[in-house]
């Protein structure tokens, strides 16, 4: 059995790098082999397991927008390159011969990659199970035309979206329109979870207020709003321990640095950032996907500062849909108010971490035993 080919682009952040290689893991697990294709640059800490993992020529974009993506030399890219990706993607599908395709996020986004995700799945249509891998919210589109297209693909070429949510939850109709029309082919997994090793300990962060921006490249509001909210909160005496995402640009790494002063440091991302949560007095942090995820999981006291850059609105929905029931702390005002953003912080660090009905976590686990169902 080859087994699956999993298509992953990342383009800003790398959430879904790191939701991927939790699915990843749990198939490997059911024995089901795994090739990754990446479309971004390798990302710290993301652990595919014994998957392997092939590598496209990279694409990032150059803002919150997404209008323009660079390559790896920071160049807009072209037809060129977009004809040697699609020919070394479908040189490496051809190399697998998958039993089955999962395609991350596509149709409900990537649209910029039609270029080479249309030949691939042409090629494997009424072969093999194809299968979308879809988050809880999908960012909204304006246009009838272009969720009519996302709807028209689905039924073209896939067979099933599994959406890596509860639907009691967020349902996908809250955030994509026609959910109506693909009911019959979505199947809801629970949250996947970056779950931790029970062998595994770490005392890094006990006490501590840690302040996460996620593995991309933003959460430069989010870090200098705290540095500038520090010296007016009641626990300004506490060890506040900042960790950046490797993508966060080196000069503005180093400005924050600087001034982060006594007690206050500043570090890249970290292999066991979920056992630092576990440790940690406060959790302070964007809200995506993963970030809520790891919270949840580490049980610990939190405030969620959602990003709201460019066209995204898929971290401030989630978070005010996770807040209406207790389960978040949630803080969506000014960040440039230090002493109203002080205020928020030293409120969530009173507040009990939520202890009522869990919420179905099993997602990874879900996912590979649906996957296998399909094989």
């Amino acid at each position: 059995m080859s087994g699956v080919l999993l298509y992953v682009q990342h383009l800003l952040g790398v959430g879904h790098v790191k939701r991927s290689a939790s699915i990843v893991r749990a198939l490997i697990k059911a024995q089901v082999p795994v090739t990754v294709v990446l479309g971004g640059e390798p990302v710290p800490h993301a652990d595919f397991g014994a998957a392997k993992v092939k590598y496209l020529p990279s694409a990032r974009a150059e803002d919150e927008s997404f209008k323009i993506l660079l390559d790896a030399n920071n160049h807009p890219i072209d037809d060129a390159w977009r004809e040697t990706r699609q020919d070394m993607l479908m040189d490496m599908a051809d190399e697998i011969q998958p039993d089955l395709l999962l395609i991350e996020l596509f149709p409900f986004g990537r649209r910029q990659f039609r270029f080479e995700l249309i030949p691939l799945l042409e090629a494997y249509r009424g072969r093999i199970k194809i299968v979308c891998s879809a988050r809880d919210v999908i960012v909204g589109k304006s246009r009838a035309k272009r969720n009519d297209e996302i709807v028209d693909t689905l039924y073209t070429y896939f067979d099933a979206v599994l959406v890596h949510g509860v639907e009691q939850v967020i349902p996908l109709g809250a955030t994509f329109p026609y959910a109506g029309q693909i009911s019959q082919m979505l199947i809801y997994t629970g949250y996947v979870v970056e779950q931790p090793q029970p062998s595994a300990h770490s005392a890094v962060g006990a006490g501590e207020f840690v302040v996460s921006v996620g593995g991309g490249a933003v959460g430069e509001d989010l870090l200098r709003g705290i540095v500038a909210a520090r010296p007016h909160s009641t626990y300004k005496d506490l060890r506040w321990r900042l960790i950046a995402g490797n993508g966060l640009p080196r000069a503005i790494y180093r400005e924050i640095e600087n001034q982060c002063g006594n007690g206050m440091t500043i570090e890249s991302a970290r292999s066991d950032f979920i056992y630092v949560l576990r440790n940690c007095a406060l959790s302070i942090s964007l809200g995506g996907y993963n970030t809520i995820m790891d919270v949840m999981s580490a049980g610990c006291r939190n405030l969620i500062v959602p990003f709201s850059g460019g066209v995204e609105t898929e971290q401030q929905f989630r978070a005010r849909a996770f807040a209406a029931p207790g389960w978040i702390q949630l803080y969506d005002g000014d960040l440039t108010n230090p002493t109203q953003f002080a205020k928020a912080i030293d409120r969530a660090a009173q507040i009990p971490p939520f202890r009522g009905p869990g919420l179905d976590i099993s997602g990874a686990e879900t996912t590979a035993r649906l996957i296998m169902e399909m094989l």
